[in-house]
């Protein structure tokens, strides 16, 4: 019974719909094949470099060379070459319109994408009315846009509204449809970053600065280190149809109300379970992945996860402003295909109570421009020469960790955080760091003085079957509790929220970690020994590492007891960014001025606050139309209390709108959030544990987790 057979089969018997037509053709397109060939032969054709771009770049006389060297961007008539190779290109693919993408501030959860644009037509006409294309260097290079229309904290007002885009040389140029993307960043007038990516840039430049210099007292010259990451995007994937009669997921992307369905994650029968073709997903999940190949994203693997209809992807590691770029672009793919395939994608942390929430696990490493791993013992040792190397660079990381966790805290603080952080699916409040017994006792040898060579223990594994090989292990076990774990090669900071642009994280720490490696640069400059100096900074900060369980109850006030950073409030670790210790660390490294930690912070506190304010709304209006009518078709529940809930949660936002500070209006929204609401929820939740479906307008979560109880 074929695909293909299926959709005729729907739709002589009256029951095929668009969106069924558009799965069923994709599976169809599974079934023969077809997607492999298109893949294989599509991969990163419409992204502007490498092969793909030579012969372009060679009929307007440029190099690859010109291409990976940004200072073409110095000299007009390089830039004329390379716009006149860009157009070529891109209008040969059916591009006739081009726009600077850029990041504007607080889009999570509410701006489709993530990103700006204006899409300027590349089309002209001549004297005699002959259309043609052009697109100059000075186009390529810079654009221009109203900086007070974007959430700032501050930095921009409608009387000094100036701000500009600049062209991001080191991420590559792609298209899209009829549009060529070119990232940009995006500045005010007078020079403070309005966007994500520009102060990453800058954090990226700091971290690399200062490793090349520390690493060059190490025994190693290097032209620079790059910070890579690996992101992997956890989603859900719902009925379209269902999401249609939930306002909440529609105006939100989470769920204010709604009684949990009889059947959850208990069982552990979702992860990794199967992509079967009887629903849409698998078609989904494969047409996201070719539309990501054909602009050289490669997202490697796909799977489910442990909640009903959670699912994840995850790319290749790669320089952390072209993932940070391509991830923004991954979530409006996936958006979009679903949409395609009668489904809704939601990438809220916590759309659903009582299932896992979504996050996005953010691995981070280092390497020098020539490729040695900086997290890697064997490989940074055998490049220096210098057996004491890799515990020097560790020693930095570690005390940036104990100094710096408040502003990990603080760089995790998305609104939908709030119900994931410390729940048993993601790491707590805490910003601890687990590195293992192996690395724990070789960094603790090297602080007592001994330099002994790091070799993590392995084990065999007997599957206890003789025509099974033993395979070869690491002695010790993976801890999924720790929100920073050190994994072999890289760091994984696992506490990120799926729906966030990962760009502060990586600000952070890339910053704290430019930080250490100055701090020993420094003493070094002055005449200490870089050992020494790293045992000193061990001994000092020792108390960040923890090797146990990050569930553990009694964990987060053994924390607070040893001196390490935990901050339960989201909103009290956004009022971090602006204490004098970091305005201090922003500042010196050239990330932040203080007056950009400042317009940031009150931009996290607002759009914290604004998220909570269309949480409230949608709850009062969902009550007044769904749950009070369907509680009186019923003739159950108690109506008057329900009325009462309405004018207590009205009340509480109102106290929100009013308040003196974005410091307070966030504080009191949380309240309203975490427990007014919840309590308003319990209430909801109990009127339609008693109505009967036929009279319950809203889409249950019985509807929304569980795709194969639907037709498509």
């Amino acid at each position: 019974f074929t695909a293909l057979a299926a959709a005729t089969y729907m739709k002589k018997s009256g029951r095929a719909s668009k969106s069924s037509r558009h799965s069923r053709q994709a599976a169809k397109t599974l079934v023969e094949t077809k997607e492999t060939e298109t893949t294989k032969t599509s991969h990163a054709q419409n992204q502007f470099r490498g092969a793909v771009a030579e012969p372009y770049l060679m009929k307007h006389g440029l190099t690859l060379a010109d291409l990976d060297d940004s200072s073409w961007c110095l000299d007009m008539l390089k830039a004329d070459a390379m716009a006149g190779a860009v157009m070529d290109w891109a209008t040969e693919r059916g591009a006739t319109v081009f726009c600077h993408w850029f990041q504007p501030m607080a889009s999570a959860g509410v701006r489709m994408g993530q990103t700006a644009m204006v899409q300027i037509s590349m089309l002209n006409f001549d004297a005699d009315g002959r259309p043609f294309y052009k697109l100059t260097g000075k186009q390529l290079l810079q654009g221009e846009t109203d900086g007070s229309s974007y959430p700032n904290g501050g930095l921009r007002a409608t009387h000094s509204a100036g701000a500009y885009l600049r062209i991001d040389p080191s991420s590559p140029i792609f298209l899209r449809g009829d549009t060529l993307f070119i990232p940009a960043c995006f500045v005010a007038y007078t020079g403070e970053a309005l966007d994500e990516k520009t102060p990453l840039l800058r954090a990226s430049e700091a971290v690399s600065k200062e490793g090349t210099r520390l690493l060059k007292h190490l025994g190693l010259e290097t032209a620079g280190v790059i910070n890579n990451i690996g992101l992997e995007q956890e989603i859900f994937l719902v009925p379209r149809e269902a999401y249609y009669k939930r306002p909440d997921l529609q105006l939100t992307g989470r769920t204010v109300m709604g009684k949990e369905a009889p059947r959850g994650q208990e069982m552990s029968d979702h992860y990794m379970g199967p992509l079967s073709a009887a629903t849409p997903a698998l078609a989904c999940m494969a047409e996201i992945q070719e539309e990501c190949y054909k602009i050289g994203i490669p997202l490697k693997t796909r799977h489910r996860e442990v909640a009903p209809n959670q699912f994840e992807f995850a790319p290749e590691f790669g320089p952390v402003h072209v993932q940070t770029d391509q991830n923004l672009m991954v979530m409006q793919i996936i958006e979009e295909v679903a949409a395609k395939h009668g489904m809704a994608a939601l990438l809220h942390e916590k759309p659903f109570k009582g299932v896992n929430g979504s996050g996005k696990h953010n691995n981070w490493s280092f390497c020098t421009k020539e490729g040695v791993q900086l997290l890697k013992p064997a490989d940074l040792i055998k490049a220096t020469g210098n057996p004491e190397s890799f515990p020097i660079v560790m020693a930095a990381l570690v005390a940036g960790i104990d100094k710096h966790g408040d502003l990990m805290r603080m760089a995790i603080s998305s609104p939908g955080n709030d119900f994931r952080l410390g729940a048993c699916e993601a790491p707590p409040a805490v910003m601890s760091t687990y590195l293992g017994q192996d690395m724990t006792e070789y960094l603790q040898k090297f602080v007592d003085g001994e330099t002994a060579e790091y070799k993590p223990k392995t084990t065999e594994l007997s599957f206890g079957v003789s025509m099974i090989a033993p395979i070869k292990i690491p002695a010790e076990d993976r801890n999924r509790t720790s929100p920073f774990p050190y994994g072999g090669a890289r760091f994984e900071f696992r506490a990120a929220g799926s729906s966030q642009n990962v760009s502060l994280i990586n600000i952070c720490l890339n910053t704290l970690s430019a930080e250490g490696f100055k701090i020993i640069s420094d003493r070094v400059e002055a005449g200490e020994k870089a050992a020494d100096v790293a045992r000193d900074l061990l001994k000092t900060h020792w108390k960040v590492i923890f090797n146990g369980n990050g569930y553990d109850p009694s964990w987060p006030e053994t924390a607070v007891e040893k001196g390490i950073w935990r901050i339960d409030s989201g909103v009290e670790a956004m009022c971090q960014l602006s204490s004098e210790k970091n305005k201090e660390l922003f500042s010196s490294m050239g990330i932040f001025t203080p007056a950009e930690c400042e317009a940031r912070e009150t931009v996290l506190l607002e759009h914290y606050t604004g998220m909570v304010d269309m949480e409230c709304k949608a709850m009062v209006e969902m009550i007044q139309q769904h749950v009070i009518p369907s509680a009186k078709n019923a003739a159950v529940g108690d109506v008057a209390s329900l009325e009462k809930e309405v004018q207590i949660l009205t009340a509480a936002l109102n106290e929100v709108e009013n308040a003196e500070s974005p410091q307070k209006a966030a504080a009191l929204a949380r309240t309203l959030r975490l427990e007014t609401m919840e309590t308003t929820r319990a209430a909801c939740d109990a009127v339609e544990a008693l109505v009967p479906p036929n009279l319950w307008t809203l889409a249950s979560y019985r509807e929304l987790l569980f795709l194969d109880s639907h037709e498509f």
